[in-house]
């Protein structure tokens, strides 16, 4: 198929030039080609050329952006590259329209030199949500494989410094994007949802420990070897405030054999994430509390209700969290051996259904705090079955095991204990036989689909408590999308300060992405694949140099509108001859 030229000589001697897309047929009969007109677009002075950019456009589309525009350029023109635009291009615009870019030159004009880390931190945020890396590779991925606006090249070094300054002010810059993200979300705060992780390091050896303050930074060092606080010496409180960054402690990951650090965030109940923290690996549940309480207070807000899960239960965290009248909805172990829980569970009452397959009850143990136990009859089939699963499989375990020797009916029960779930129904009598125990399953039972929520705000009624706690798993799933998407582990780096600045490179891009799912509708691995099919693509010629985009689909289209940010440009960047 292909475009002729027929010419046709009048009688007054002017020529006359039509146009035809033709083809080439085989007639099998003749055994040779015939030409078939397709259609014709009649003389050449007199064409439709808008018509025919519209078939271009139309034809292109079946092309990939890089072909459609190798085809199209014309043959003066040579195809130098083609690179992602989307992905960039929209993180880029929500940067902007948050302040962040404008938080950063301000901090910025406070220091000498003129360098672009606002740019080169924007570059890295956008790495760990497109391709998360190393920040060598980050730096070549920036230079050689994505468009990033204002950021044609970089290199690794300048990638360091910019974590470098990001670290000196990243209380600042955090205090800045929350009154930004605030305010022009307009955010509910009065409900923060905080839990912690752990991230572990393969390292033959922890840090080595140092002398720090409250809050886990280390202390200043006088040329001398002493520490100071605030310009005076720091008093020596022992080993309670030494440590090293990486160290030893209870591993979320299951990895206790690993240095790690402790890394905490606070959420809202629309899932997004307003602070980070990050604190030794050994540092306890108190340490934790007093910070992020402390810290949240500076922030000026109102009054706050903290929904934890129930690894920050203890009584100095809740009498803690109740100072400058805050609240605090904290779950409980349903088998712990507290007076409290075990008279909250033995209260008479009828349970409400509130919706959402949940049903709560209120009942009355204390007077300064409120118990809410919940029932969910989805998640009770569901530990009845795994139950009977566990039973099962220890009934097998102990069939036929009164005929063992007594030693060998000891390594059997020895390896049972090493098992927490069937060891949980294993009963040993006063002979040493091993036997299911009964009692105990009927007691496992009446906690199926149940979990008990603490709460000392005395306006939330039981629903919103139940709620409340429900949406804990927010928190869990910004951890799941910071460890799955964002890559937290493994860290590339080995100081201190740019494991922290690592940390916030990667809680501002889990503020980016989950933005835009809540204004999508859509999870951030579905937009992803929408915006990574835009691309720049870049031309050369006699005249110059030019990148321009490919032609946006209609699900870019409507991602930026629900967005609510402006298109990309048509005519990204021209260079010309000699510049």
């Amino acid at each position: 198929m292909f475009l002729r030229e027929v010419k046709r000589q009048n009688r007054n001697g002017s020529q006359v030039t039509y146009l035809q897309l033709v083809h080439n047929d085989w007639d099998s009969a003749a055994r040779t080609s015939r030409t078939k007109i397709l259609y014709s677009f009649g003389r050449t002075d007199q064409v439709d050329t808008a018509a025919i950019e519209r078939l271009i456009v139309s034809l292109s589309r079946l092309l990939d952006p890089a072909a459609a525009l190798r085809t199209t350029a014309g043959s003066d023109l040579s195809f130098i590259c083609s690179r992602p635009l989307g992905g960039t291009d929209v993180l880029d615009g929500l940067w902007r329209r948050l302040g962040i870019d404008t938080a950063m030159n301000r901090l910025l004009a406070k220091r000498r030199g003129s360098s672009p880390f606002e740019r080169v931190l924007f570059a890295l945020v956008a790495n760990r949500a497109l391709a998360p890396s190393s920040k060598l590779a980050a730096a070549d991925w920036i230079t050689h494989d994505v468009h990033v606006d204002g950021l044609p090249e970089t290199s690794d070094d300048v990638c360091y410094r910019a974590m470098d300054w990001l670290h000196d002010v990243r209380e600042h810059l955090e205090r800045a994007v929350f009154g930004q993200v605030a305010n022009l979300l307009n955010l509910e705060v009065d409900l923060l949802f905080f839990d912690t992780t752990s991230t572990y390091f393969e390292l033959e050896d922890p840090d080595t420990p140092v002398d720090r303050d409250d809050h886990g930074h280390p202390l200043p060092t006088h040329r001398d070897g002493n520490t100071a606080e605030d310009g005076q010496d720091a008093k020596d409180d022992g080993e309670a405030n030494r440590a090293g960054f990486r160290t030893y402690g209870k591993s979320k990951d299951s990895r206790d054999d690993l240095p790690q650090i402790v890394i905490g965030m606070a959420v809202t109940r629309d899932g997004i994430p307003v602070r980070v923290w990050c604190w030794p690996g050994n540092t306890n549940d108190s340490a934790l509390i007093r910070q992020v309480k402390h810290d949240m207070r500076d922030w000026t807000l109102s009054k706050i209700v903290w929904v934890a899960d129930r690894g920050f239960s203890s009584d100095a965290n809740r009498r803690y969290l109740r100072q400058g009248d805050h609240g605090y909805i904290i779950g409980e172990k349903l088998r712990s051996d507290s007076p409290e829980i075990k008279a909250a569970l033995s209260r008479q009452g009828r349970y409400t259904d509130i919706g959402e397959n949940m049903r709560v009850k209120e009942v009355k143990v204390s007077e300064t705090e409120r118990f809410v136990i919940c029932h969910n009859p989805d998640a009770a089939t569901r530990d009845a079955h795994i139950r009977e699963q566990l039973v099962a499989q220890l009934d097998e375990l102990i069939a036929g095991s009164d005929s063992l020797p007594v030693l060998k009916r000891g390594e059997l029960r020895g390896k049972i204990s090493t098992k927490p779930g069937l060891n949980r129904y294993l009963r040993v009598t006063p002979g040493g036989l091993l036997r299911i125990d009964k009692a105990k399953i009927k007691a496992e039972a009446n906690l199926d689909g149940k979990y008990l929520l603490r709460c000392s705000d005395p306006h939330l009624s039981a629903a919103d408590i139940a709620r409340g706690y429900k949406q804990l798993l927010e928190v869990e799933r910004g951890w799941r999308d910071m460890k799955q998407i964002l890559d937290l582990r493994p860290v590339y780096h080995r100081l201190e300060q740019r494991i922290r600045a690592h940390v916030v490179l990667c809680w501002l891009a889990l503020l980016l992405i989950r933005i835009i799912e809540t204004r999508t509708g859509q999870t951030w691995h579905h937009v992803r694949r929408h915006l990574d099919r835009l691309h720049a693509v870049t031309f050369t010629g006699p005249t110059g140099t030019f990148r321009q985009r490919t032609e946006l689909s209609k699900p870019q289209t409507d991602l930026y509108a629900r967005l609510d940010l402006p298109l990309p440009k048509k005519i990204i960047e021209i260079t010309p001859t000699g510049r």
